[in-house]
């Protein structure tokens, strides 16, 4: 017994040492866990954007588009937005032109498989019956009259003098689309819309540290122009004398 008994105290202090060591390090781990959180949280991202910019463009389906996660599909999507646009702006195609000349051919072809299958011996066409559901119309005009709602709050709140920043940035975004609708029309500003979606975030995605930084720059330069501003021209603005309410 008494051979036994170094053995089972180096065991022992073989053990405290050990658990030492992995409470130390433990702590040193969880330190620098929460400095390297800490430090994601001092970073500066546009728009006081806190999500990755795949969750920012609702993480599904249309986010895996515009972000290019399946590049068949994104590169699919676009060849047909621009394959529409140079119908339509190119070649001068309309619309209901268009959609005439595609049921024409559908019908056509459907009405002579539907005719000569009986002299070919083959089945003819299954053409399933297409009904659209109420719920998905209700979902979509609810989703439709929510967002008007908000869009027409937002301009209520601006129009009613409460924050002067986003009045001007509202009158300067207006102006520049007023500008832009001067040199193409609806189509081709939609087109140029729907191609930025599919090149710029993917972009930023990539770049995100640079612009970032580039941004919280500009921020800065625009917040120190705007005080320059603000003390030179806003704060000479008289105002009305504030009339006191009546209390009963």
């Amino acid at each position: 017994m008494a051979e036994h008994e170094p053995d089972s105290l180096i065991e022992k202090i073989t053990e405290k040492i050990h658990g030492h060591h992995s409470s130390s390090s433990s702590d040193s781990d969880d330190d620098k866990s929460s400095k390297v959180e800490a430090v994601q949280a001092k970073i500066f991202r546009l728009f006081g954007r806190e999500k990755p910019v795949h969750k920012v463009f609702g993480g599904g389906k249309p986010a895996d588009v515009f972000l290019w996660r399946n590049k068949k599909l994104s590169a699919g999507v676009l060849g047909g937005a621009t394959a529409l646009w140079v119908l339509f702006e190119v070649l001068e195609y309309h619309l209901i032109t268009l959609v005439c000349h595609i049921m024409i051919l559908s019908v056509a072809l459907l009405f002579l498989w539907s005719n000569a299958s009986t002299f070919i011996n083959k089945s003819s066409p299954q053409i399933p019956e297409v009904q659209i559901p109420e719920k998905c119309v209700l979902e979509v005009a609810s989703g439709l009259r929510a967002e008007l709602n908000y869009g027409l709050s937002i301009l209520r709140d601006i129009a009613s003098g409460k924050d002067f920043k986003t009045f001007l940035g509202v009158v300067a975004g207006l102006w520049v689309l007023s500008v832009v609708g001067t040199w193409c029309n609806f189509m081709t500003l939609f087109y140029i819309l729907f191609v930025l979606l599919h090149t710029v975030p993917v972009l930023y995605e990539k770049y995100e540290d640079h612009v970032d930084s580039f941004g919280e720059k500009a921020l800065i330069e625009f917040k120190k122009q705007y005080a320059v501003f603000d003390a030179k021209v806003l704060s000479k603005i008289p105002k009305g004398p504030l009339k006191e309410k009546k209390i009963d």
